[in-house]
């Protein structure tokens, strides 16, 4: 069963969470199939981003979607990952040449250094004239630790975005996608000792060297209380609830209509005669939206006008 854990260690200005995507992990790739496999490479940076978007979320605490965005010059051009509250999940990436075996970040997305990553925080309410936040940083790891770039790139926007230590480890092959997150935690308040500070500096970085000799095989085959045994056993954790994120995709019959109904009457009804319906995939979950012509008519329609309409789900 897929779990996030939290956890403190006592005493330390420090905390953490620990996830591992089982079954929630497997149904993804499962549907990914469906729109066509991708290159095992593309697939680690899916569970890689699933595990950030999902870890990043638990962190904040936020009402709405975070969405974790890719923008690439190389062979995957779009990589996109998405986290709600409740810790459903679902990602989808556009490929459009060919992925060496083995490829990293950079081969990936940053071929010529203007690859991008971006963070979008959007509301599940919004008030009237907001809009979605989103922090953009640039794709630039050490490149003498091209499986951890992508840990990398979102650590540099933690803390550019909340001021706070993090560091992160992440790993994904086609069975489990797994991510262990430690971040300083906030300063209590002004007035803090110059040596306190120091100390606080201390335990943190000693900590964030104990992540560090996690390997990528610890990371994927060990459950979440056996692995924080194995890597802080001289420290004193305080372990919250695990809870179980799953996948689940947020696509709709409405938001297609709305969609379609955005392209235009003209366009719709061409479409319409040339085909004779209209068919949208859902690029996350692989979910087919098929609208026929009375359908299609009563997209633009007023609501108390409008037929109801067939199921045109498969």
């Amino acid at each position: 069963m897929s779990e996030l854990s939290k956890f403190l260690f006592e005493g330390l200005p420090v905390r953490g969470m620990v996830v591992r995507l089982t079954d929630a992990w497997v149904e993804l790739l499962a549907r990914r199939a469906g729109l066509g496999a991708h290159e095992p490479a593309v697939r680690a940076l899916l569970g890689e981003m699933s595990v950030a978007a999902l870890l990043m979320q638990a962190n904040i605490k936020f009402d709405g979607a975070l969405v974790l965005q890719l923008h690439g010059d190389g062979p995957v051009k779009l990589a996109v990952a998405e986290a709600q509250p409740e810790l459903t999940f679902r990602a989808t990436a556009k490929v459009v040449g060919a992925v060496s075996e083995g490829a990293g970040l950079e081969a990936l997305l940053n071929v010529r250094g203007q690859g991008r990553c971006a963070i979008t925080l959007d509301p599940r309410l919004r008030k009237p004239g907001q809009q979605p936040y989103q922090g953009v940083v640039p794709l630039h790891g050490d490149r003498r630790e091209p499986l951890q770039q992508l840990a990398q790139v979102i650590e540099h926007y933690m803390l550019q975005s909340e001021q706070l230590d993090t560091r992160l480890v992440l790993a994904a092959d086609d069975r489990v996608a797994a991510g262990l997150l430690i971040q300083r935690l906030p300063l209590p308040g002004a007035g803090l000792r110059d040596e306190d500070e120091i100390g606080r500096n201390e335990d943190f970085n000693r900590i964030a060297l104990l992540a560090a000799t996690l390997t990528r095989e610890e990371l994927l085959q060990l459950p979440p209380r056996e692995l924080l045994r194995r890597l802080f056993h001289e420290e004193t954790l305080r372990l919250f609830p695990s809870q179980q994120p799953r996948f689940a995709c947020s696509c709709s019959r409405e938001r297609v209509a709305g969609m379609l109904r955005g392209l235009g009457r003209e366009e719709i009804e061409a479409l319409i005669a040339e085909r004779g319906e209209a068919e949208v995939g859902c690029d996350f979950c692989g979910l087919q939206y098929r609208f026929d012509p009375i359908d299609a008519a009563g997209l633009f329609q007023p609501v108390r006008d409008r037929p109801p309409a067939s199921s045109g789900l498969q």
